[in-house]
């Protein structure tokens, strides 16, 4: 529903690779009370995976219609090409709606999108109700994606695997210094004092009056996390990105450190075999994310897979349509320079 002023209220959900955005959004959608919410999610990779298994929820309020899928690139990096134009597209609609949810990619800035809404274009029918940021509450935990640098040098130290040069610092601090919330998704893998030290960390890092909410599985209240009333568009002089404040206010930035790529494969006769297969292939070309759908022999339903490093979660989310091709296709993210002949035929050996 549009605000006082007239303005729809958009949330923009950022948050790394696997942290759990698309299970927070299901989660929106599922408990939506009615209300009418469009989607635009922006994907990193040629399939668009976590779109459709939004489709996939049966619920009136994700009607295939009110998902837009931005799959040309980071939206960041996209605001003109692709945002503006599908903003305008769908503010346009007869049926607008009460309110929109952004996901952006796992490797995207928020702030060059959230500043979009200034754009003349829509500046005056939506406003930014606020920015939440998804965290792998286990994986800061481990100094995985944390901006303490004493902590990611000590993780760095303990695991050859990790790339010495990775900029997910610089991404992971951007997101936390653009949000009005964040999430400390995945708490229940973690023990209550070792949560209250991510939080504690977390805090030291964002400016004040941020939210920080523990979450697991995703699961949080709708109205807890729509109605911030933020307008996040103006104010962001306080949401400067790491480029903003150390390269002299350039946010111009680029993902050649990052590369993505499909790999398609048949029929798979052991779902079970292949999590163990994709485990192995993961942790010897140190991939950051995998996820896609699987055609599982003798099974009539659709097979997700959703990886983080060596973490593999897998469900069947809907069934074949009658008239659909069955397929099996995989979206491999991780840094550039991956050998990606070698990933593909490991994985469809």
């Amino acid at each position: 529903m549009a605000l006082g002023h007239g303005k729809i209220p958009a949330t923009v959900i950022t948050g790394f690779l696997g942290a759990g955005k698309t299970t927070v959004i299901r989660n929106i959608l599922e408990n939506a009370n009615g209300k009418r919410i469009a989607l635009i999610i922006n994907e990193f990779g040629d399939v668009g995976v976590d779109g459709e298994v939004l489709k996939g929820c049966g619920e009136e309020t994700c009607r295939e219609e009110d998902v837009v899928e931005l799959a040309n690139g980071c939206i960041c990096c996209t605001v003109a090409d692709d945002f503006i134009p599908t903003m305008n597209k769908l503010l346009e609609r007869g049926d607008a709606p009460d309110h929109i949810v952004i996901e952006t990619s796992g490797l995207a800035l928020p702030q060059p999108l959230v500043r979009a809404f200034n754009w003349p274009e829509i500046r005056s029918r939506v406003t930014v109700d606020g920015v939440v940021t998804v965290v792998d509450s286990a994986a800061v935990s481990e100094g995985r994606f944390a901006s303490d640098e004493a902590a990611v040098q000590d993780q760095r130290e303990a695991d050859e695997a990790l790339d010495h040069e990775s900029p997910l610092e610089e991404l992971f601090e951007d997101q936390l210094a653009c949000a009005d919330m964040i999430l400390l998704n995945k708490a229940d893998l973690m023990a209550p004092g070792t949560l209250d030290t991510v939080e504690a960390n977390l805090k030291g890092e964002v400016r004040g009056g941020v939210q920080f909410i523990r979450t697991s599985n995703g699961t949080i209240d709708p109205a807890v996390l729509l109605g911030l009333a933020a307008e996040s568009e103006s104010d962001m002089d306080n949401r400067k990105s790491h480029h903003e404040l150390y390269h002299d206010g350039d946010d111009d930035h680029d993902h050649d450190d990052f590369d993505s790529f499909v790999v398609s494969l048949g029929a798979v006769a052991d779902k079970d075999g292949l999590h163990g297969k994709l485990t192995e292939i993961i942790r010897a070309h140190d991939i950051l994310r995998l996820k896609g759908f699987i055609d599982v022999e003798g099974a009539a339903a659709r097979y997700v897979i959703q990886a983080v490093g060596p973490r593999i979660n897998g469900y069947f989310d809907r069934p074949w349509g009658a008239d659909e091709r069955r397929h099996s296709s995989l979206v491999v993210i991780g840094q550039q320079g991956m050998d990606q002949a070698a990933i593909s035929a490991a994985i469809t050996a």
